[in-house]
């Protein structure tokens, strides 16, 4: 089935460039919100939603407790609904859709942590390195079982010494004397779905250069360890794979000799943008779950939802999560725009997706980073509202609590998201990819325009997201200016211009999404201007960490001046509008928009 980008966003749109939105504003129509899911996409969550409640939801502490049998019976039983396979093309077994259908599925099924790294080991990072870089022979023999969940695929990259730095990987594979057979050696450490899969894509050195294989579990000498004691997601598998004198076939390598880190960049770059949907979909259950116990509790005569600060609690924990949820399906909608119509049958079909998710890589990790540090803010106040019981095994914000802490691990860590983030945008730059030059020397003349005002005297949300792309641009004026190519040593100072161009991105995703929505939007405006109040305090304080680092004496008081210019503001009755967003919530008992 061929998916178009006409069937999930409107046509006619200027193309979008990694990181464009630091250097012009977009359109509300350029911007793809879960208001313009396609009827398609929406039937398919539904399918997700319905398969949640019914199968999954009865049997969540026989997951939590690793029931012999029990999370992988419901994986096939998701396989069997195509659940697992959305974009398998159809000749294969799968549904042959786009990564945005995906997604929707994402969100449905992510509501328990266990479940979602299941069902993500096995359709994220366990089958995609088969569908973008398997050969013909490799996708018929594997793709349909993994397709039907005959076969359950897991992702062998990370090692003892090896993590984030993948390139540092010590398994090794030789080629045999008869040159049928890579001899693997070694030992890969935190596989998820380790315990139960029948596939793995396994990372190893060909002659010092990275090298990825497709790895039976019943080729002689693959064993597992045992499973991991873990903080959360105690309900997923997690073990180590040992690989001692494994003959791998060598119609089973993955892709040319030495390309390894190709396929691991780009799949991790996709598990980044998957992240959001999930942790979007954790965050909404966890919000359902602290209203609802707000709306029983009762303390001094009356229900604890009446009290201000729960309704703070409950209003930003929905504003973060509309913020999170916004940015996440942006950049669905941007990888699957610029992918164009993607029909499977056509051989560079993948290769335009994996273009497309190289192009919009920041972007990718601010999904990461931001929808992974904002389900962490959410559990914890969850738990907060719960009180004592929060911390109790049987409510499901103490398990949600744990299962969260992992995702700013996952996927590359947030603190190495960062770092890649404002890296990749200075290598564009001096690739001449993108007008990052030209950009900062225009605000440079205009902050010594004594008549320039930051945000156009407007205190609209749209111009303070516009207010802190301009911080963005100023300090990496001054950091380049302090540092020069050394800048890449400065840890700190990049990540510090990561997080305002974040928040930057990510307010002006709400506010397009709130255009869009128009008087329909009540609660998405609310939302945005309480993201709005939170983005811009993040942005200032970062900021002026920055500029100290960056200057000192006369120059530092001058830049921390232009900061001030930069990030004035009217601050608007946060109070209120949270009080107002927390009635409409606990009126309806779950999130709205």
């Amino acid at each position: 089935m061929a998916t178009t980008i006409a069937d999930t966003t409107t046509a006619g749109r200027a193309p979008a460039q990694g990181a464009g939105f630091l250097f012009r504003a977009a359109a509300p129509e350029e911007v793809f919100t879960p208001e313009d899911l396609s009827e398609e996409q929406r039937a398919i969550a539904k399918t997700a939603d319905e398969f949640w409640q019914s199968e999954v939801a009865p049997k969540l502490e026989a997951i939590q407790h690793q029931a012999p049998g029990v999370a992988t019976a419901l994986l096939r039983r998701a396989a069997e609904l195509g659940l697992t396979s959305v974009v398998i093309p159809e000749e294969y077994g799968g549904m042959g859709l786009d990564f945005t259908s995906a997604a929707v599925v994402t969100e449905a099924l992510g509501r328990d942590g266990s479940f979602a790294a299941w069902l993500g080991a096995h359709s994220g990072i366990g089958t995609l390195p088969l569908l973008f870089f398997g050969t013909e022979d490799q996708k018929q023999r594997y793709l349909p079982k993994l397709a039907s969940g005959e076969m359950i695929a897991a992702y062998c990259l990370s090692e003892a010494h090896a993590g984030s730095d993948a390139l540092a990987a010590r398994t090794t594979a030789v080629l045999t004397e008869d040159g049928r057979h890579y001899r693997l050696n070694g030992q890969k450490m935190w596989i998820t779905n380790g315990g139960a899969a029948d596939l793995y894509t396994v990372f190893a050195k060909v002659n010092e250069k990275l090298t990825a294989f497709l790895v039976e579990r019943r080729f002689p000498g693959v064993k597992q360890g045992a499973e991991e004691k873990k903080m959360g997601i105690k309900g997923s598998s997690t073990c180590a794979i040992y690989l001692d004198n494994v003959l791998v076939p060598v119609e089973n390598r993955l892709g040319e000799p030495g390309r390894g880190h190709v396929i691991a960049f780009n799949i991790l770059n996709l598990g980044r943008l998957t992240l959001g949907p999930g942790t979007v979909g954790s965050a909404k259950a966890v919000l359902a779950a602290s209203l609802g116990y707000a709306k029983e509790r009762v303390a001094f005569g009356k229900p604890i939802a009446g009290f201000g600060l729960i309704q703070h609690k409950l209003a930003e924990m929905a504003a973060r999560t509309f913020a999170s949820e916004s940015v996440s399906y942006r950049v669905e909608g941007m990888v699957t725009k610029a992918a164009g119509e993607l029909d499977w049958r056509d051989p560079a079909a993948g290769s335009r997706v994996l273009k497309a998710a190289e192009e919009f890589a920041i972007e990718c990790s601010f999904v990461k980073v931001f929808a992974s540090e904002v389900l962490d803010y959410v559990v914890d106040e969850g738990v907060q509202i719960h009180g004592g019981y929060g911390y109790h095994q049987d409510y499901l914000v103490e398990r949600a609590y744990r299962d969260s802490r992992i995702n700013r691990i996952f996927e590359g860590t947030n603190e190495i998201n960062r770092l890649l983030a404002t890296g990749m945008l200075l290598k564009r730059a001096q690739k001449n990819q993108i007008p990052l030059l030209e950009a900062v020397k225009k605000l440079q003349a205009q902050l010594l325009d004594p008549l320039s005002t930051a945000g156009g005297g407007k205190p609209a949300e749209g111009a303070l997201a516009e207010q802190a792309k301009k911080v963005a641009l100023f300090l990496l004026g001054i950091s380049y200016m302090q540092f020069g190519p050394a800048i890449e040593q400065q840890q700190e100072v990049l990540a510090a211009i990561s997080d305002v161009m974040m928040y930057a991105f990510v307010l002006e995703s709400c506010v397009a999404r709130t255009a869009k929505l128009g008087v329909r939007g009540r609660n998405a405006a609310a939302y945005t201007t309480l993201f709005a109040h939170q983005a811009m305090n993040e942005v200032e304080r970062v900021a002026a960490e920055a500029v100290a680092v960056c200057s000192e004496g006369d120059t530092r008081r001058t830049n921390l001046a232009v900061l001030r210019k930069l990030t004035r503001r009217e601050v608007a009755d946060v109070v209120t509008l949270r009080r107002e967003a927390a009635k409409r919530l606990v009126e309806h008992g779950k999130y709205l928009v």
